[in-house]
C-alpha cells in the first residue's frame, strides 16, 4: 500500500471521528506471510525501505492518543478514537504488543495442490512463547514436500504406502508445523506441547481438522514435558513409537538442549530408518551455543547428523521490525 502520512486527517485540521477512524483502518497492519525462498538481503532491505514511514506513522499515531480531541463532543466517539489509534500503534510495537490474531498461512500438499491451514495466536503474556506461530515453523513447513523426496525418500517413495506412518511434533506451538506435516505427508501426527498450550493447540487443530483429513492426513494432540515422567497422555506410555519426530525454534534456556535430545531419543523409534527432523533459528550468540549444545548430545545419544542445511526467513518479534531475517539452521538425525 502506498502511502503518505501528509494526506491523512491531522489534528489540527479537526477532523471528525469518522474521518480520524477511516484514516486509522487504512493503517492497520496485517501479518505477514513468510516466504523462505526470499534472500536476507532483499528481507533487510524491504525493511531499512520502510523505516522512514514506519517513524512517521508513529508519530501520526501518537499525535492522536496526546490529543485531547477537544472538537468532538461525544465522548464515546473520542474513545474509539483512542482506542484504535492504539491498537494501530501496538501492533508496530513487534508480534509481543499485538493482541489476538488469526492467520491464513498457503502450502501445497505433495501432489501440488495449494492449501490453507488457519492458524489462531492468542495474545501473547509472559514467557508463554508457545502461542506465537515462529517463522521457522513455516520455513520447516514449507520444506516438507522436498524433504519427503530427499531426505526422506526411503519412506515415500514409489510404492512406500504412509497411511501408518507415526510422527511427533515436540513443541508445537500453534501447530502450524505439525499439521502441515500431517496434510502433506498423509501421516498421523500427534502435537504436543507444554499444558498451558495445549488448549490453542488443539483449537487450531479442530479448526484445520477437515482441511487436514481431505488431504489424507490425521491429527492428535496432548500434553509432553520434555524430562517429565509424569506424562499426561497414556499414548507416551510406550516409548520409541514415532518414526519421524519433528521440532522447530525448540531450544531457549541452558537445560533445552539436553531435553529436546533426551525427548527424541525417548519417543523416535529404534530402527535405523526412523528420523528426527529439527530446525534451530540462529538469532544470536546464545541461540547458536544452544543449537552446537544440542548437535553434539545428539551425537553422544547415539543419533548421526545425515542431512543438514540453512534456511533464511522472516520473523515479526522485534520491537523495531528493522532486522527479522533470520537464518535457521536444520538437521535430520538418524540412528547410528
Amino acid at each position: 500500500m502506498s502511502l503518505c502520512i501528509a494526506d491523512l486527517p491531522q489534528t489540527w485540521q479537526k477532523p471528525s471521528s469518522e474521518e480520524l477512524l477511516a484514516a486509522l483502518k487504512q493503517l492497520q497492519v496485517e501479518p505477514p506471510i513468510w516466504n523462505p525462498g526470499t534472500s536476507r538481503k532483499l528481507i533487510l532491505e524491504t525493511y531499512q525501505n520502510a523505516t522512514q514511514l514506519r517513524r512517521e506513522v508513529a508519530a501520526y499515531l501518537s499525535s492522536i492518543i496526546k490529543s485531547s480531541l477537544a472538537w468532538i463532543q461525544d465522548e464515546d466517539e473520542k474513545e474509539a478514537v483512542w482506542d484504535e489509534a492504539s491498537r494501530r500503534l501496538a501492533e508496530r510495537c513487534g508480534r509481543a504488543g499485538m493482541g489476538e490474531i488469526t492467520r491464513r498461512w498457503p502450502l501445497e500438499s505433495r501432489a501440488s495442490s495449494p492449501f490453507e491451514l488457519v492458524i489462531r495466536e492468542p495474545p501473547i503474556t509472559g514467557d508463554s512463547l508457545g502461542l506465537k506461530t515462529w517463522g521457522s515453523s513455516y520455513l520447516l513447513a514449507q520444506s516438507l514436500g522436498s524433504i519427503a523426496k530427499e531426505s526422506l525418500s526411503h519412506m515415500f517413495g514409489l510404492g512406500q504406502s504412509n497411511e501408518s506412518l507415526d510422527v511427533l511434533e515436540l513443541g508445537s506451538g500453534t501447530g502450524l508445523l505439525g499439521m502441515a506435516a500431517a496434510a502433506i505427508w498423509q501421516a498421523n501426527v500427534v502435537l504436543t506441547d507444554l499444558p498451558t498450550i495445549v488448549p490453542n493447540l488443539a483449537h487450531n487443530m479442530e479448526r484445520n481438522r477437515s482441511t487436514i483429513e481431505a488431504l489424507g492426513g490425521k491429527v492428535d494432540s496432548g500434553g509432553l514435558i520434555w524430562g517429565s515422567d509424569d506424562e499426561s497422555a497414556e499414548r507416551f506410555d510406550i516409548k520409541n513409537q514415532f518414526k519421524i519426530v519433528l521440532a522447530a525454534d525448540p531450544l531457549y534456556d541452558d537445560d533445552h538442549p539436553e531435553l529436546l535430545s533426551s525427548a527424541i531419543v525417548a519417543h523416535l523409534a529404534q530402527d535405523k530408518d526412523s528420523r528426527a527432523i529439527v530446525m534451530v533459528p540462529q538469532r544470536d550468540v546464545t541461540t547458536k551455543k544452544l543449537a552446537a549444545k544440542f548437535l553434539s548430545i545428539m551425537i553422544v545419544s547415539g543419533l548421526s547428523v545425515m542431512e543438514q542445511n540453512t534456511l533464511v526467513g522472516q520473523d515479526d518479534w522485534d520491537e523495531d521490525g528493522e532486522d527479522s531475517g533470520i537464518e535457521c539452521w536444520w538437521a535430520v538425525f538418524g540412528r547410528q
